[in-house]
């Protein structure tokens, strides 16, 4: 069973229906017993970072987490704001914490006109072309959903694994260990995303 984590700020609808769609079973669910249950683990998330955690945290549902991703090593995939949780810390309305799963900062998007923020719409990947998370996907027609005005920045180049163009490259998706998160919604990005959701149930992290 796949856990899908609702702490109040996830795009749960959807992303239960890609499931569905695909065959998988997941749970909508903030029972930590549930989610220590879990064979898998989606992290959404849409909104502002320092309520995220907030909401996390009012929930009980950090520490178990945290066991999740570093204790069990339980594959996690987080999505959008999911993914800029997984860093240490965001500046998003202030300096907040993060889960620190990931070395690296939430900074806001500096982009010049004509460019807008939030970058919102389909944009195209740069990535590895033999890499398992993009099976199926070809690098010429790889558009996924993008809606944000924040961006993760890595402090270890190994944790990047792809990136898009937006004024320049931009962390789109990271992966360290059992850990993958997207900044796109891959629920939102029709057969690229359900292909991409598909790769990653297939997984099996590194020991």
């Amino acid at each position: 069973m796949i856990a899908l984590i609702d702490y109040g700020m996830g795009n749960l609808r959807s992303l239960i229906n890609a499931f569905d769609y695909l065959g998988h079973e997941a749970l909508i669910t903030c029972d930590p017993a549930a989610i220590e249950d879990a064979q898998r683990v989606v992290l959404p998330g849409v909104g502002a970072f320092g309520n995220a955690m907030a909401a996390i945290r009012a929930r009980n549902l950090e520490k178990v987490l945290d066991r999740q991703a570093n204790e069990h090593r339980k594959p996690i995939l987080g999505i959008c704001l999911g993914m800029q949780l997984f860093a240490k810390s965001s500046s998003e309305h202030g300096m907040h914490e993060g889960l620190g799963w990931i070395d690296a900062e939430v900074r806001r998007l500096e982009v010049n006109p004509p460019l807008k923020i939030p970058h919102v719409g389909w944009n195209d990947l740069q990535f590895p072309e033999d890499d398992w998370l993009f099976d199926g996907i070809r690098p010429t027609e790889a558009n996924f959903y993008f809606v944000h005005s924040f961006h993760m920045v890595c402090n270890n180049p190994a944790d990047l694994l792809a990136t898009t163009d937006y004024g320049g490259p931009i962390t789109a998706v990271v992966r360290a260990r059992n850990l993958v998160a997207a900044q796109f919604h891959p629920e939102k990005s029709q057969d690229n995303g359900l292909q991409l959701i598909e790769n990653w149930v297939n997984w099996t992290p590194p020991c």
